[in-house]
């Protein structure tokens, strides 16, 4: 049996097009009288609005007041379509109609009135006579105050809100663009503040003794306003003739909170928007009034570039619009000099991580504003390159984005295809903007999650198939184009000033890249220039390649501490790799790759120098896991494999295990300077590197002194890891402090033995210094019983004797950091169970040898520290330094680790770690202690990352401490912050070792 053919009811009808409750749309439309219920022109007009439920609650709640609302729709069909136009989008402008349903003869006027006209309006609004030159609002003295305000600011909100709901309509009906929508806004605020302004003159007695201007900022004095907006104003004052200046300011102050109380103070009718003063010399801890000469002192001698950068929209709109102008064409004049300032490049990348940190934690996906590829990164990069371009090109001089962005493409400072896209994406997110702010006429930029709200937005911009995903994939499509084109802007025109391309378009001029390429921050722009043409020129593949990866990896070496090394750095290891294929096809498919290589080329000589040695190795900067430091087990048995390879040649073997250990430097600098590893796993992770490779070299040697001796190698022999290497806290540019001890094989002569050992020692020193292009690894063996007089090689017995009769302080101090490395473990071994007695003695150590490695300690503070060193700076021998911690603890060790097993360690912060756990030292000073020796440990290790060569110093020269302090993650800002971060650190850590040390 077929089913019975569905009936559908009015309900369902109205659902289907396009109301979300047909049913309560039924009885609304029932409500409104058989009239409505058969007019399908307003059917059809109600059906076209973005929210048709919306627009119908306003429209019943508006009938219900005024009944004969529905005659005068069917007598004007336009005044119907632009009011349920707005009805649907706005609940606030409907809730404004329906609380004065007078005002809706001002709906049928389709032109927007003249600036002159609106200030006209409102000045009448409040009472006041348009044509004085000073207009005062009439009865408002002695009423008016914020918490009991009078009927001229009613009659303002009233008026004001009567011309928002008359542009509104005209915007709703597309019969004006989003340009002319945001200068109607921004003239209509500009008018509420005149006569805002008037009111505050009929509070202050003596508001005739002052001429004050209001400047208009930001959107308002570009002419760029949204719906609503805090209106940023500055304030300017001068006295008129005969009036103290003090006097006067006084007065005028008093005017400017009367006038940002009057469109702020909440009234029956509600309020007009917040005025915003913040953008004033000093911000909110200035005055709120200055005079003329007081703001251009404070912008010549103090202003900061995001200050410049905010006087770029800086135009008179209320007050004394003579005085407003002779400000503006003062500051100009400031203005378009400011790239020329020092620190300009500083404050730029302090600016931009500004933008990006604003936005409020769980709204970046959602913000259309501060998100990514959000309206900020189209105003900011506009505004950027208006100060970059606009001190040679007056052309640039515009206040409006698009205007100036405009400008910015036929002047060839922008691609006219990124220009077009940008103005494209930019008038999407204000027309949603608009939207957002419209529908309770309240300020935000985020973009709802609820479904009924997407729909709303997508049906008000015309998407009608289906409006959320509509909206939600052209919003994201937008964003996406914008972040890319904005991490692209800056540099891709760079390409067409050096490259020999087709001309379709303006090009950027030499001295115009030039001073783009100087602003980002490049010290030497013409060689940064002449990379960019060898890199991009051509007509080869790696050329088209290269001109794709640039415009975005130029932004990321300008955001790197050193700028113009990473390009340097970048073309030689391009021009290295020549045609390999991967490479460039690595980095234009993985971004990952291509960021982390343009950070490391910008920040690190040392791993520049590493890469170019072996430009193969940018392959691990695929991932983290590529980095992340190999068990000593498996680089063991790939060097014990290498030297296997090289049988033959021990140059070829130790070779071959260099260029392992010049790979693993490489993967622990970039995990080191990517932030996957901290300061002790690096020390940890470069000592069993260096134990490996002494490995390697070892057996080669003992390999060619076997074949030269064509007899069995007659003696053990074991390498004791000294200083830093025996503690695990190597650096990337330490020594190997070593001991070599030996023990003959059973019925071999201990002179036979001893000159096998003392051979395979010095082939061993000798493999790891021959010139090569990987990093040598120096063996010092000065540690050894009587330095560099006694022998490079004893026997273990030998050590025995030597330490029973002759051992100072100082070597039981010494060996405190002694542990087997390398060579045969059990003698090893039995070395470290020979000297346990003498570094962990059972009993401690006496009062004379507490004194004695005390004198020892200042007699080094006094002679070892470099001449011309400064001692608060000084890593190692400074106070507070890593000298100063290690002394600390190895003299707890000395006294107490033969009774506590627990201080039984090379490693310095093991021992601090102990010694607290213990009792023997207070956590707060060890924590003290930590600190400062973690710190001097990452700057000795970042001095010889950014600068390829070792130092125990911070530099005094002002650019060296800026790529250290960037290289430690200090904003371009932070280098003061740095220095002082590390002197009180390490003051702090003097305090307690001379409380400790010298006092305990």
């Amino acid at each position: 049996m077929n089913a019975a053919p569905r009936i559908q009811t009015t309900a369902g009808r109205l659902a289907a097009l396009g109301f979300a409750d047909g049913a309560r749309a039924e009885r609304l439309l029932d409500e409104l009288g058989p009239e409505a219920v058969g007019d399908f022109a307003l059917l059809d007009d109600l059906v076209r609005a973005a929210d048709p439920d919306l627009a119908l609650t306003t429209l019943s709640r508006l009938v219900e007041r005024d009944p004969s609302v529905l005659g005068a729709f069917r007598a004007d069909p336009d005044l119907r379509r632009r009011l349920l136009g707005v009805f649907g989008l706005s609940a606030a402008l409907g809730e404004h109609v329906v609380r004065h349903p007078e005002c809706l003869p001002a709906t049928r006027w389709t032109q927007w009135p003249a600036t002159g006209e609106l200030r006209e309006e409102m000045l009448l609004a409040v009472g006041a006579d348009p044509d004085d030159a000073e207009p005062v609002a009439a009865g408002v003295t002695g009423g008016t105050t914020a918490t009991e305000p009078g009927p001229a600011m009613d009659a303002l909100r009233v008026a004001y809100r009567g011309r928002l709901l008359h542009l509104a309509t005209r915007d709703v009906t597309g019969e004006c663009t989003l340009a002319e929508v945001a200068a109607a806004l921004a003239d209509l605020a500009s008018a509420a503040l005149e006569a805002a302004l008037a009111v505050a003159r009929a509070e202050v007695a003596d508001a005739g003794d002052v001429r004050l201007a209001v400047i208009g900022m930001g959107k308002c004095g570009a002419r760029e306003l949204n719906y609503i907006s805090d209106v940023d104003v500055v304030f300017v004052a001068e006295p008129k003739e005969g009036v103290d200046e003090t006097k006067a300011l006084q007065t005028a102050t008093r005017l400017a909170q009367g006038m940002m109380r009057a469109c702020s103070a909440s009234t029956p009718e509600g309020a007009l928007w917040e005025v915003d003063a913040n953008l004033r010399p000093e911000g909110k801890m200035g005055p709120l009034v200055r005079s003329m000469e007081s703001h251009l002192t404070y912008y010549r001698r103090w202003a900061k570039t995001w200050e410049f950068q905010a006087l770029l929209k800086a135009r008179p709109v209320a007050g004394d619009l003579e005085l407003g102008q002779q400000y503006v064409a003062a500051v100009n004049e400031l203005v378009w000099q400011a790239a020329a300032r020092p620190k300009f490049v500083e404050d730029v990348q302090s600016m931009r991580r500004r933008v990006e940190a604003h936005v409020p934690a769980g709204e970046a996906d959602r913000q259309i504003k501060l998100g990514p590829g959000g309206l900020r990164d189209i105003e900011f990069a506009v505004q950027l390159l208006q100060l970059v371009h606009g001190r040679s090109d007056p052309l640039l001089r515009r206040r409006a984005t698009l205007s100036a962005l405009a400008a910015l493409s036929r002047g060839g400072y922008v691609g006219r295809d990124d220009a077009k896209s940008l103005a494209e994406a930019y008038t999407f997110l204000r027309q949603v903007e608009h939207m957002l702010q419209l529908h309770r006429l309240r300020r935000t930029h985020v973009v709802p999650s609820d479904t009924a709200d997407l729909r709303r937005l997508g049906r008000g911009l015309g998407m009608t198939t289906d409006p959320v995903g509509e909206f939600t994939t052209t919003w994201r499509r937008h964003a996406l184009e914008v972040r890319r084109l904005h991490e692209k802007l800056f540099y891709r025109p760079l390409l067409q000033a050096v490259a020999r391309l087709p001309e379709t378009e303006a090009r950027l001029s030499t001295a115009a890249a030039t001073a783009r390429l100087e602003a980002l921050g490049y010290a030497d722009p013409e060689g940064a220039l002449r990379h960019i043409a060898a890199l991009t020129s051509g007509v080869s593949r790696r050329a088209a390649i290269q001109r794709t990866l640039l415009p975005v990896m130029l932004g990321w070496f300008a955001d790197a501490p050193d700028p113009d090394a990473g390009l340097l750095g970048f073309r030689q290891v391009s021009e290295k790799l020549g045609t390999t294929p991967w490479y460039l096809r690595l980095l234009r498919d993985e971004t990952a790759v291509a960021e982390r290589l343009a950070h490391l080329l910008g920040t690190s000589r040392y791993v520049t120098g590493l890469l170019l040695h072996a430009p193969e190795a940018v392959a691990m900067l695929g991932s983290p896991a590529e980095l992340a430091v190999r068990p000593a087990a498996t680089l063991a048995a790939e060097a014990a494999a290498a030297v296997g390879r090289h049988a033959g040649s021990a140059e070829n073997a130790v070779a071959a295990v260099r260029a392992l250990r010049r790979r693993e430097l490489l993967r622990t600098a970039c995990a080191d300077l990517s932030g996957l590893i901290d300061i002790e796993e690096v020390g940890q992770a470069l000592s069993s590197l260096n134990d490996v490779t002494i490995q390697a070299a070892l057996d080669t040697a003992i390999n060619k002194v076997t074949l030269e001796r064509r007899a069995a190698f007659p003696t053990r022999i074991a390498v004791i890891a000294m200083g830093r290497l025996g503690g695990l806290e190597s650096s990337y540019a330490s020594d190997a402090d070593v001991m070599f001890v030996h023990a003959p094989l059973p019925g071999v002569a201990e002179r036979d033995a001893t000159d096998a050992a003392h051979a395979v020692a010095e082939e061993t020193r000798r493999l790891l210094a021959l010139p090569a292009p990987d990093p040598p690894l120096q063996i010092d063996a000065s540690l050894r019983p009587e330095g560099r007089q006694g022998p490079l090689v004893r026997t273990i017995a030998s050590y025995r004797a030597y330490y029973d009769r002759w051992a100072s302080h100082w070597e039981a101090q010494a060996l405190l950091r002694a542990r087997f490395c390398a060579g045969d473990a059990e003698l090893g071994h039995e070395f470290v169970v020979l000297v346990d007695p003498l570094r962990y003695p059972a009993e401690g150590i006496s009062a004379d040898a507490v004194r004695e490695i005390r004198k020892l300690k200042a007699r080094m503070e006094a002679e070892r520290l470099p001449r011309g060193a400064d001692p608060a700076l000084h890593t190692k021998l400074g106070r507070g330094g890593l000298s100063d911690v290690e002394w600390v603890a190895q003299l707890i060790q000395l006294r107490h680790a033969g009774a506590v097993p627990a201080l039984r360690t090379t490693r310095t912060l093991d021992a601090l770690r102990a010694a607290a756990g213990e009792g023997l030292l207070d956590p707060a000073d060890e924590a003290v202690l930590a600190e400062a020796w973690l710190f001097a440990s990452r700057i000795r290790d970042a001095l010889m990352l950014v600068r390829g060569r070792a130092a125990d110093s911070i530099p005094t020269p002002v650019k060296e401490r800026v790529l250290l302090a960037r290289a430690l993650g200090y904003p371009p800002e932070g280098t003061e912050d740095f220095i002082e971060d590390y002197r009180r650190a390490t003051r702090r850590a003097r305090t307690v070792v001379e409380r400790v040390f010298y006092e305990g």
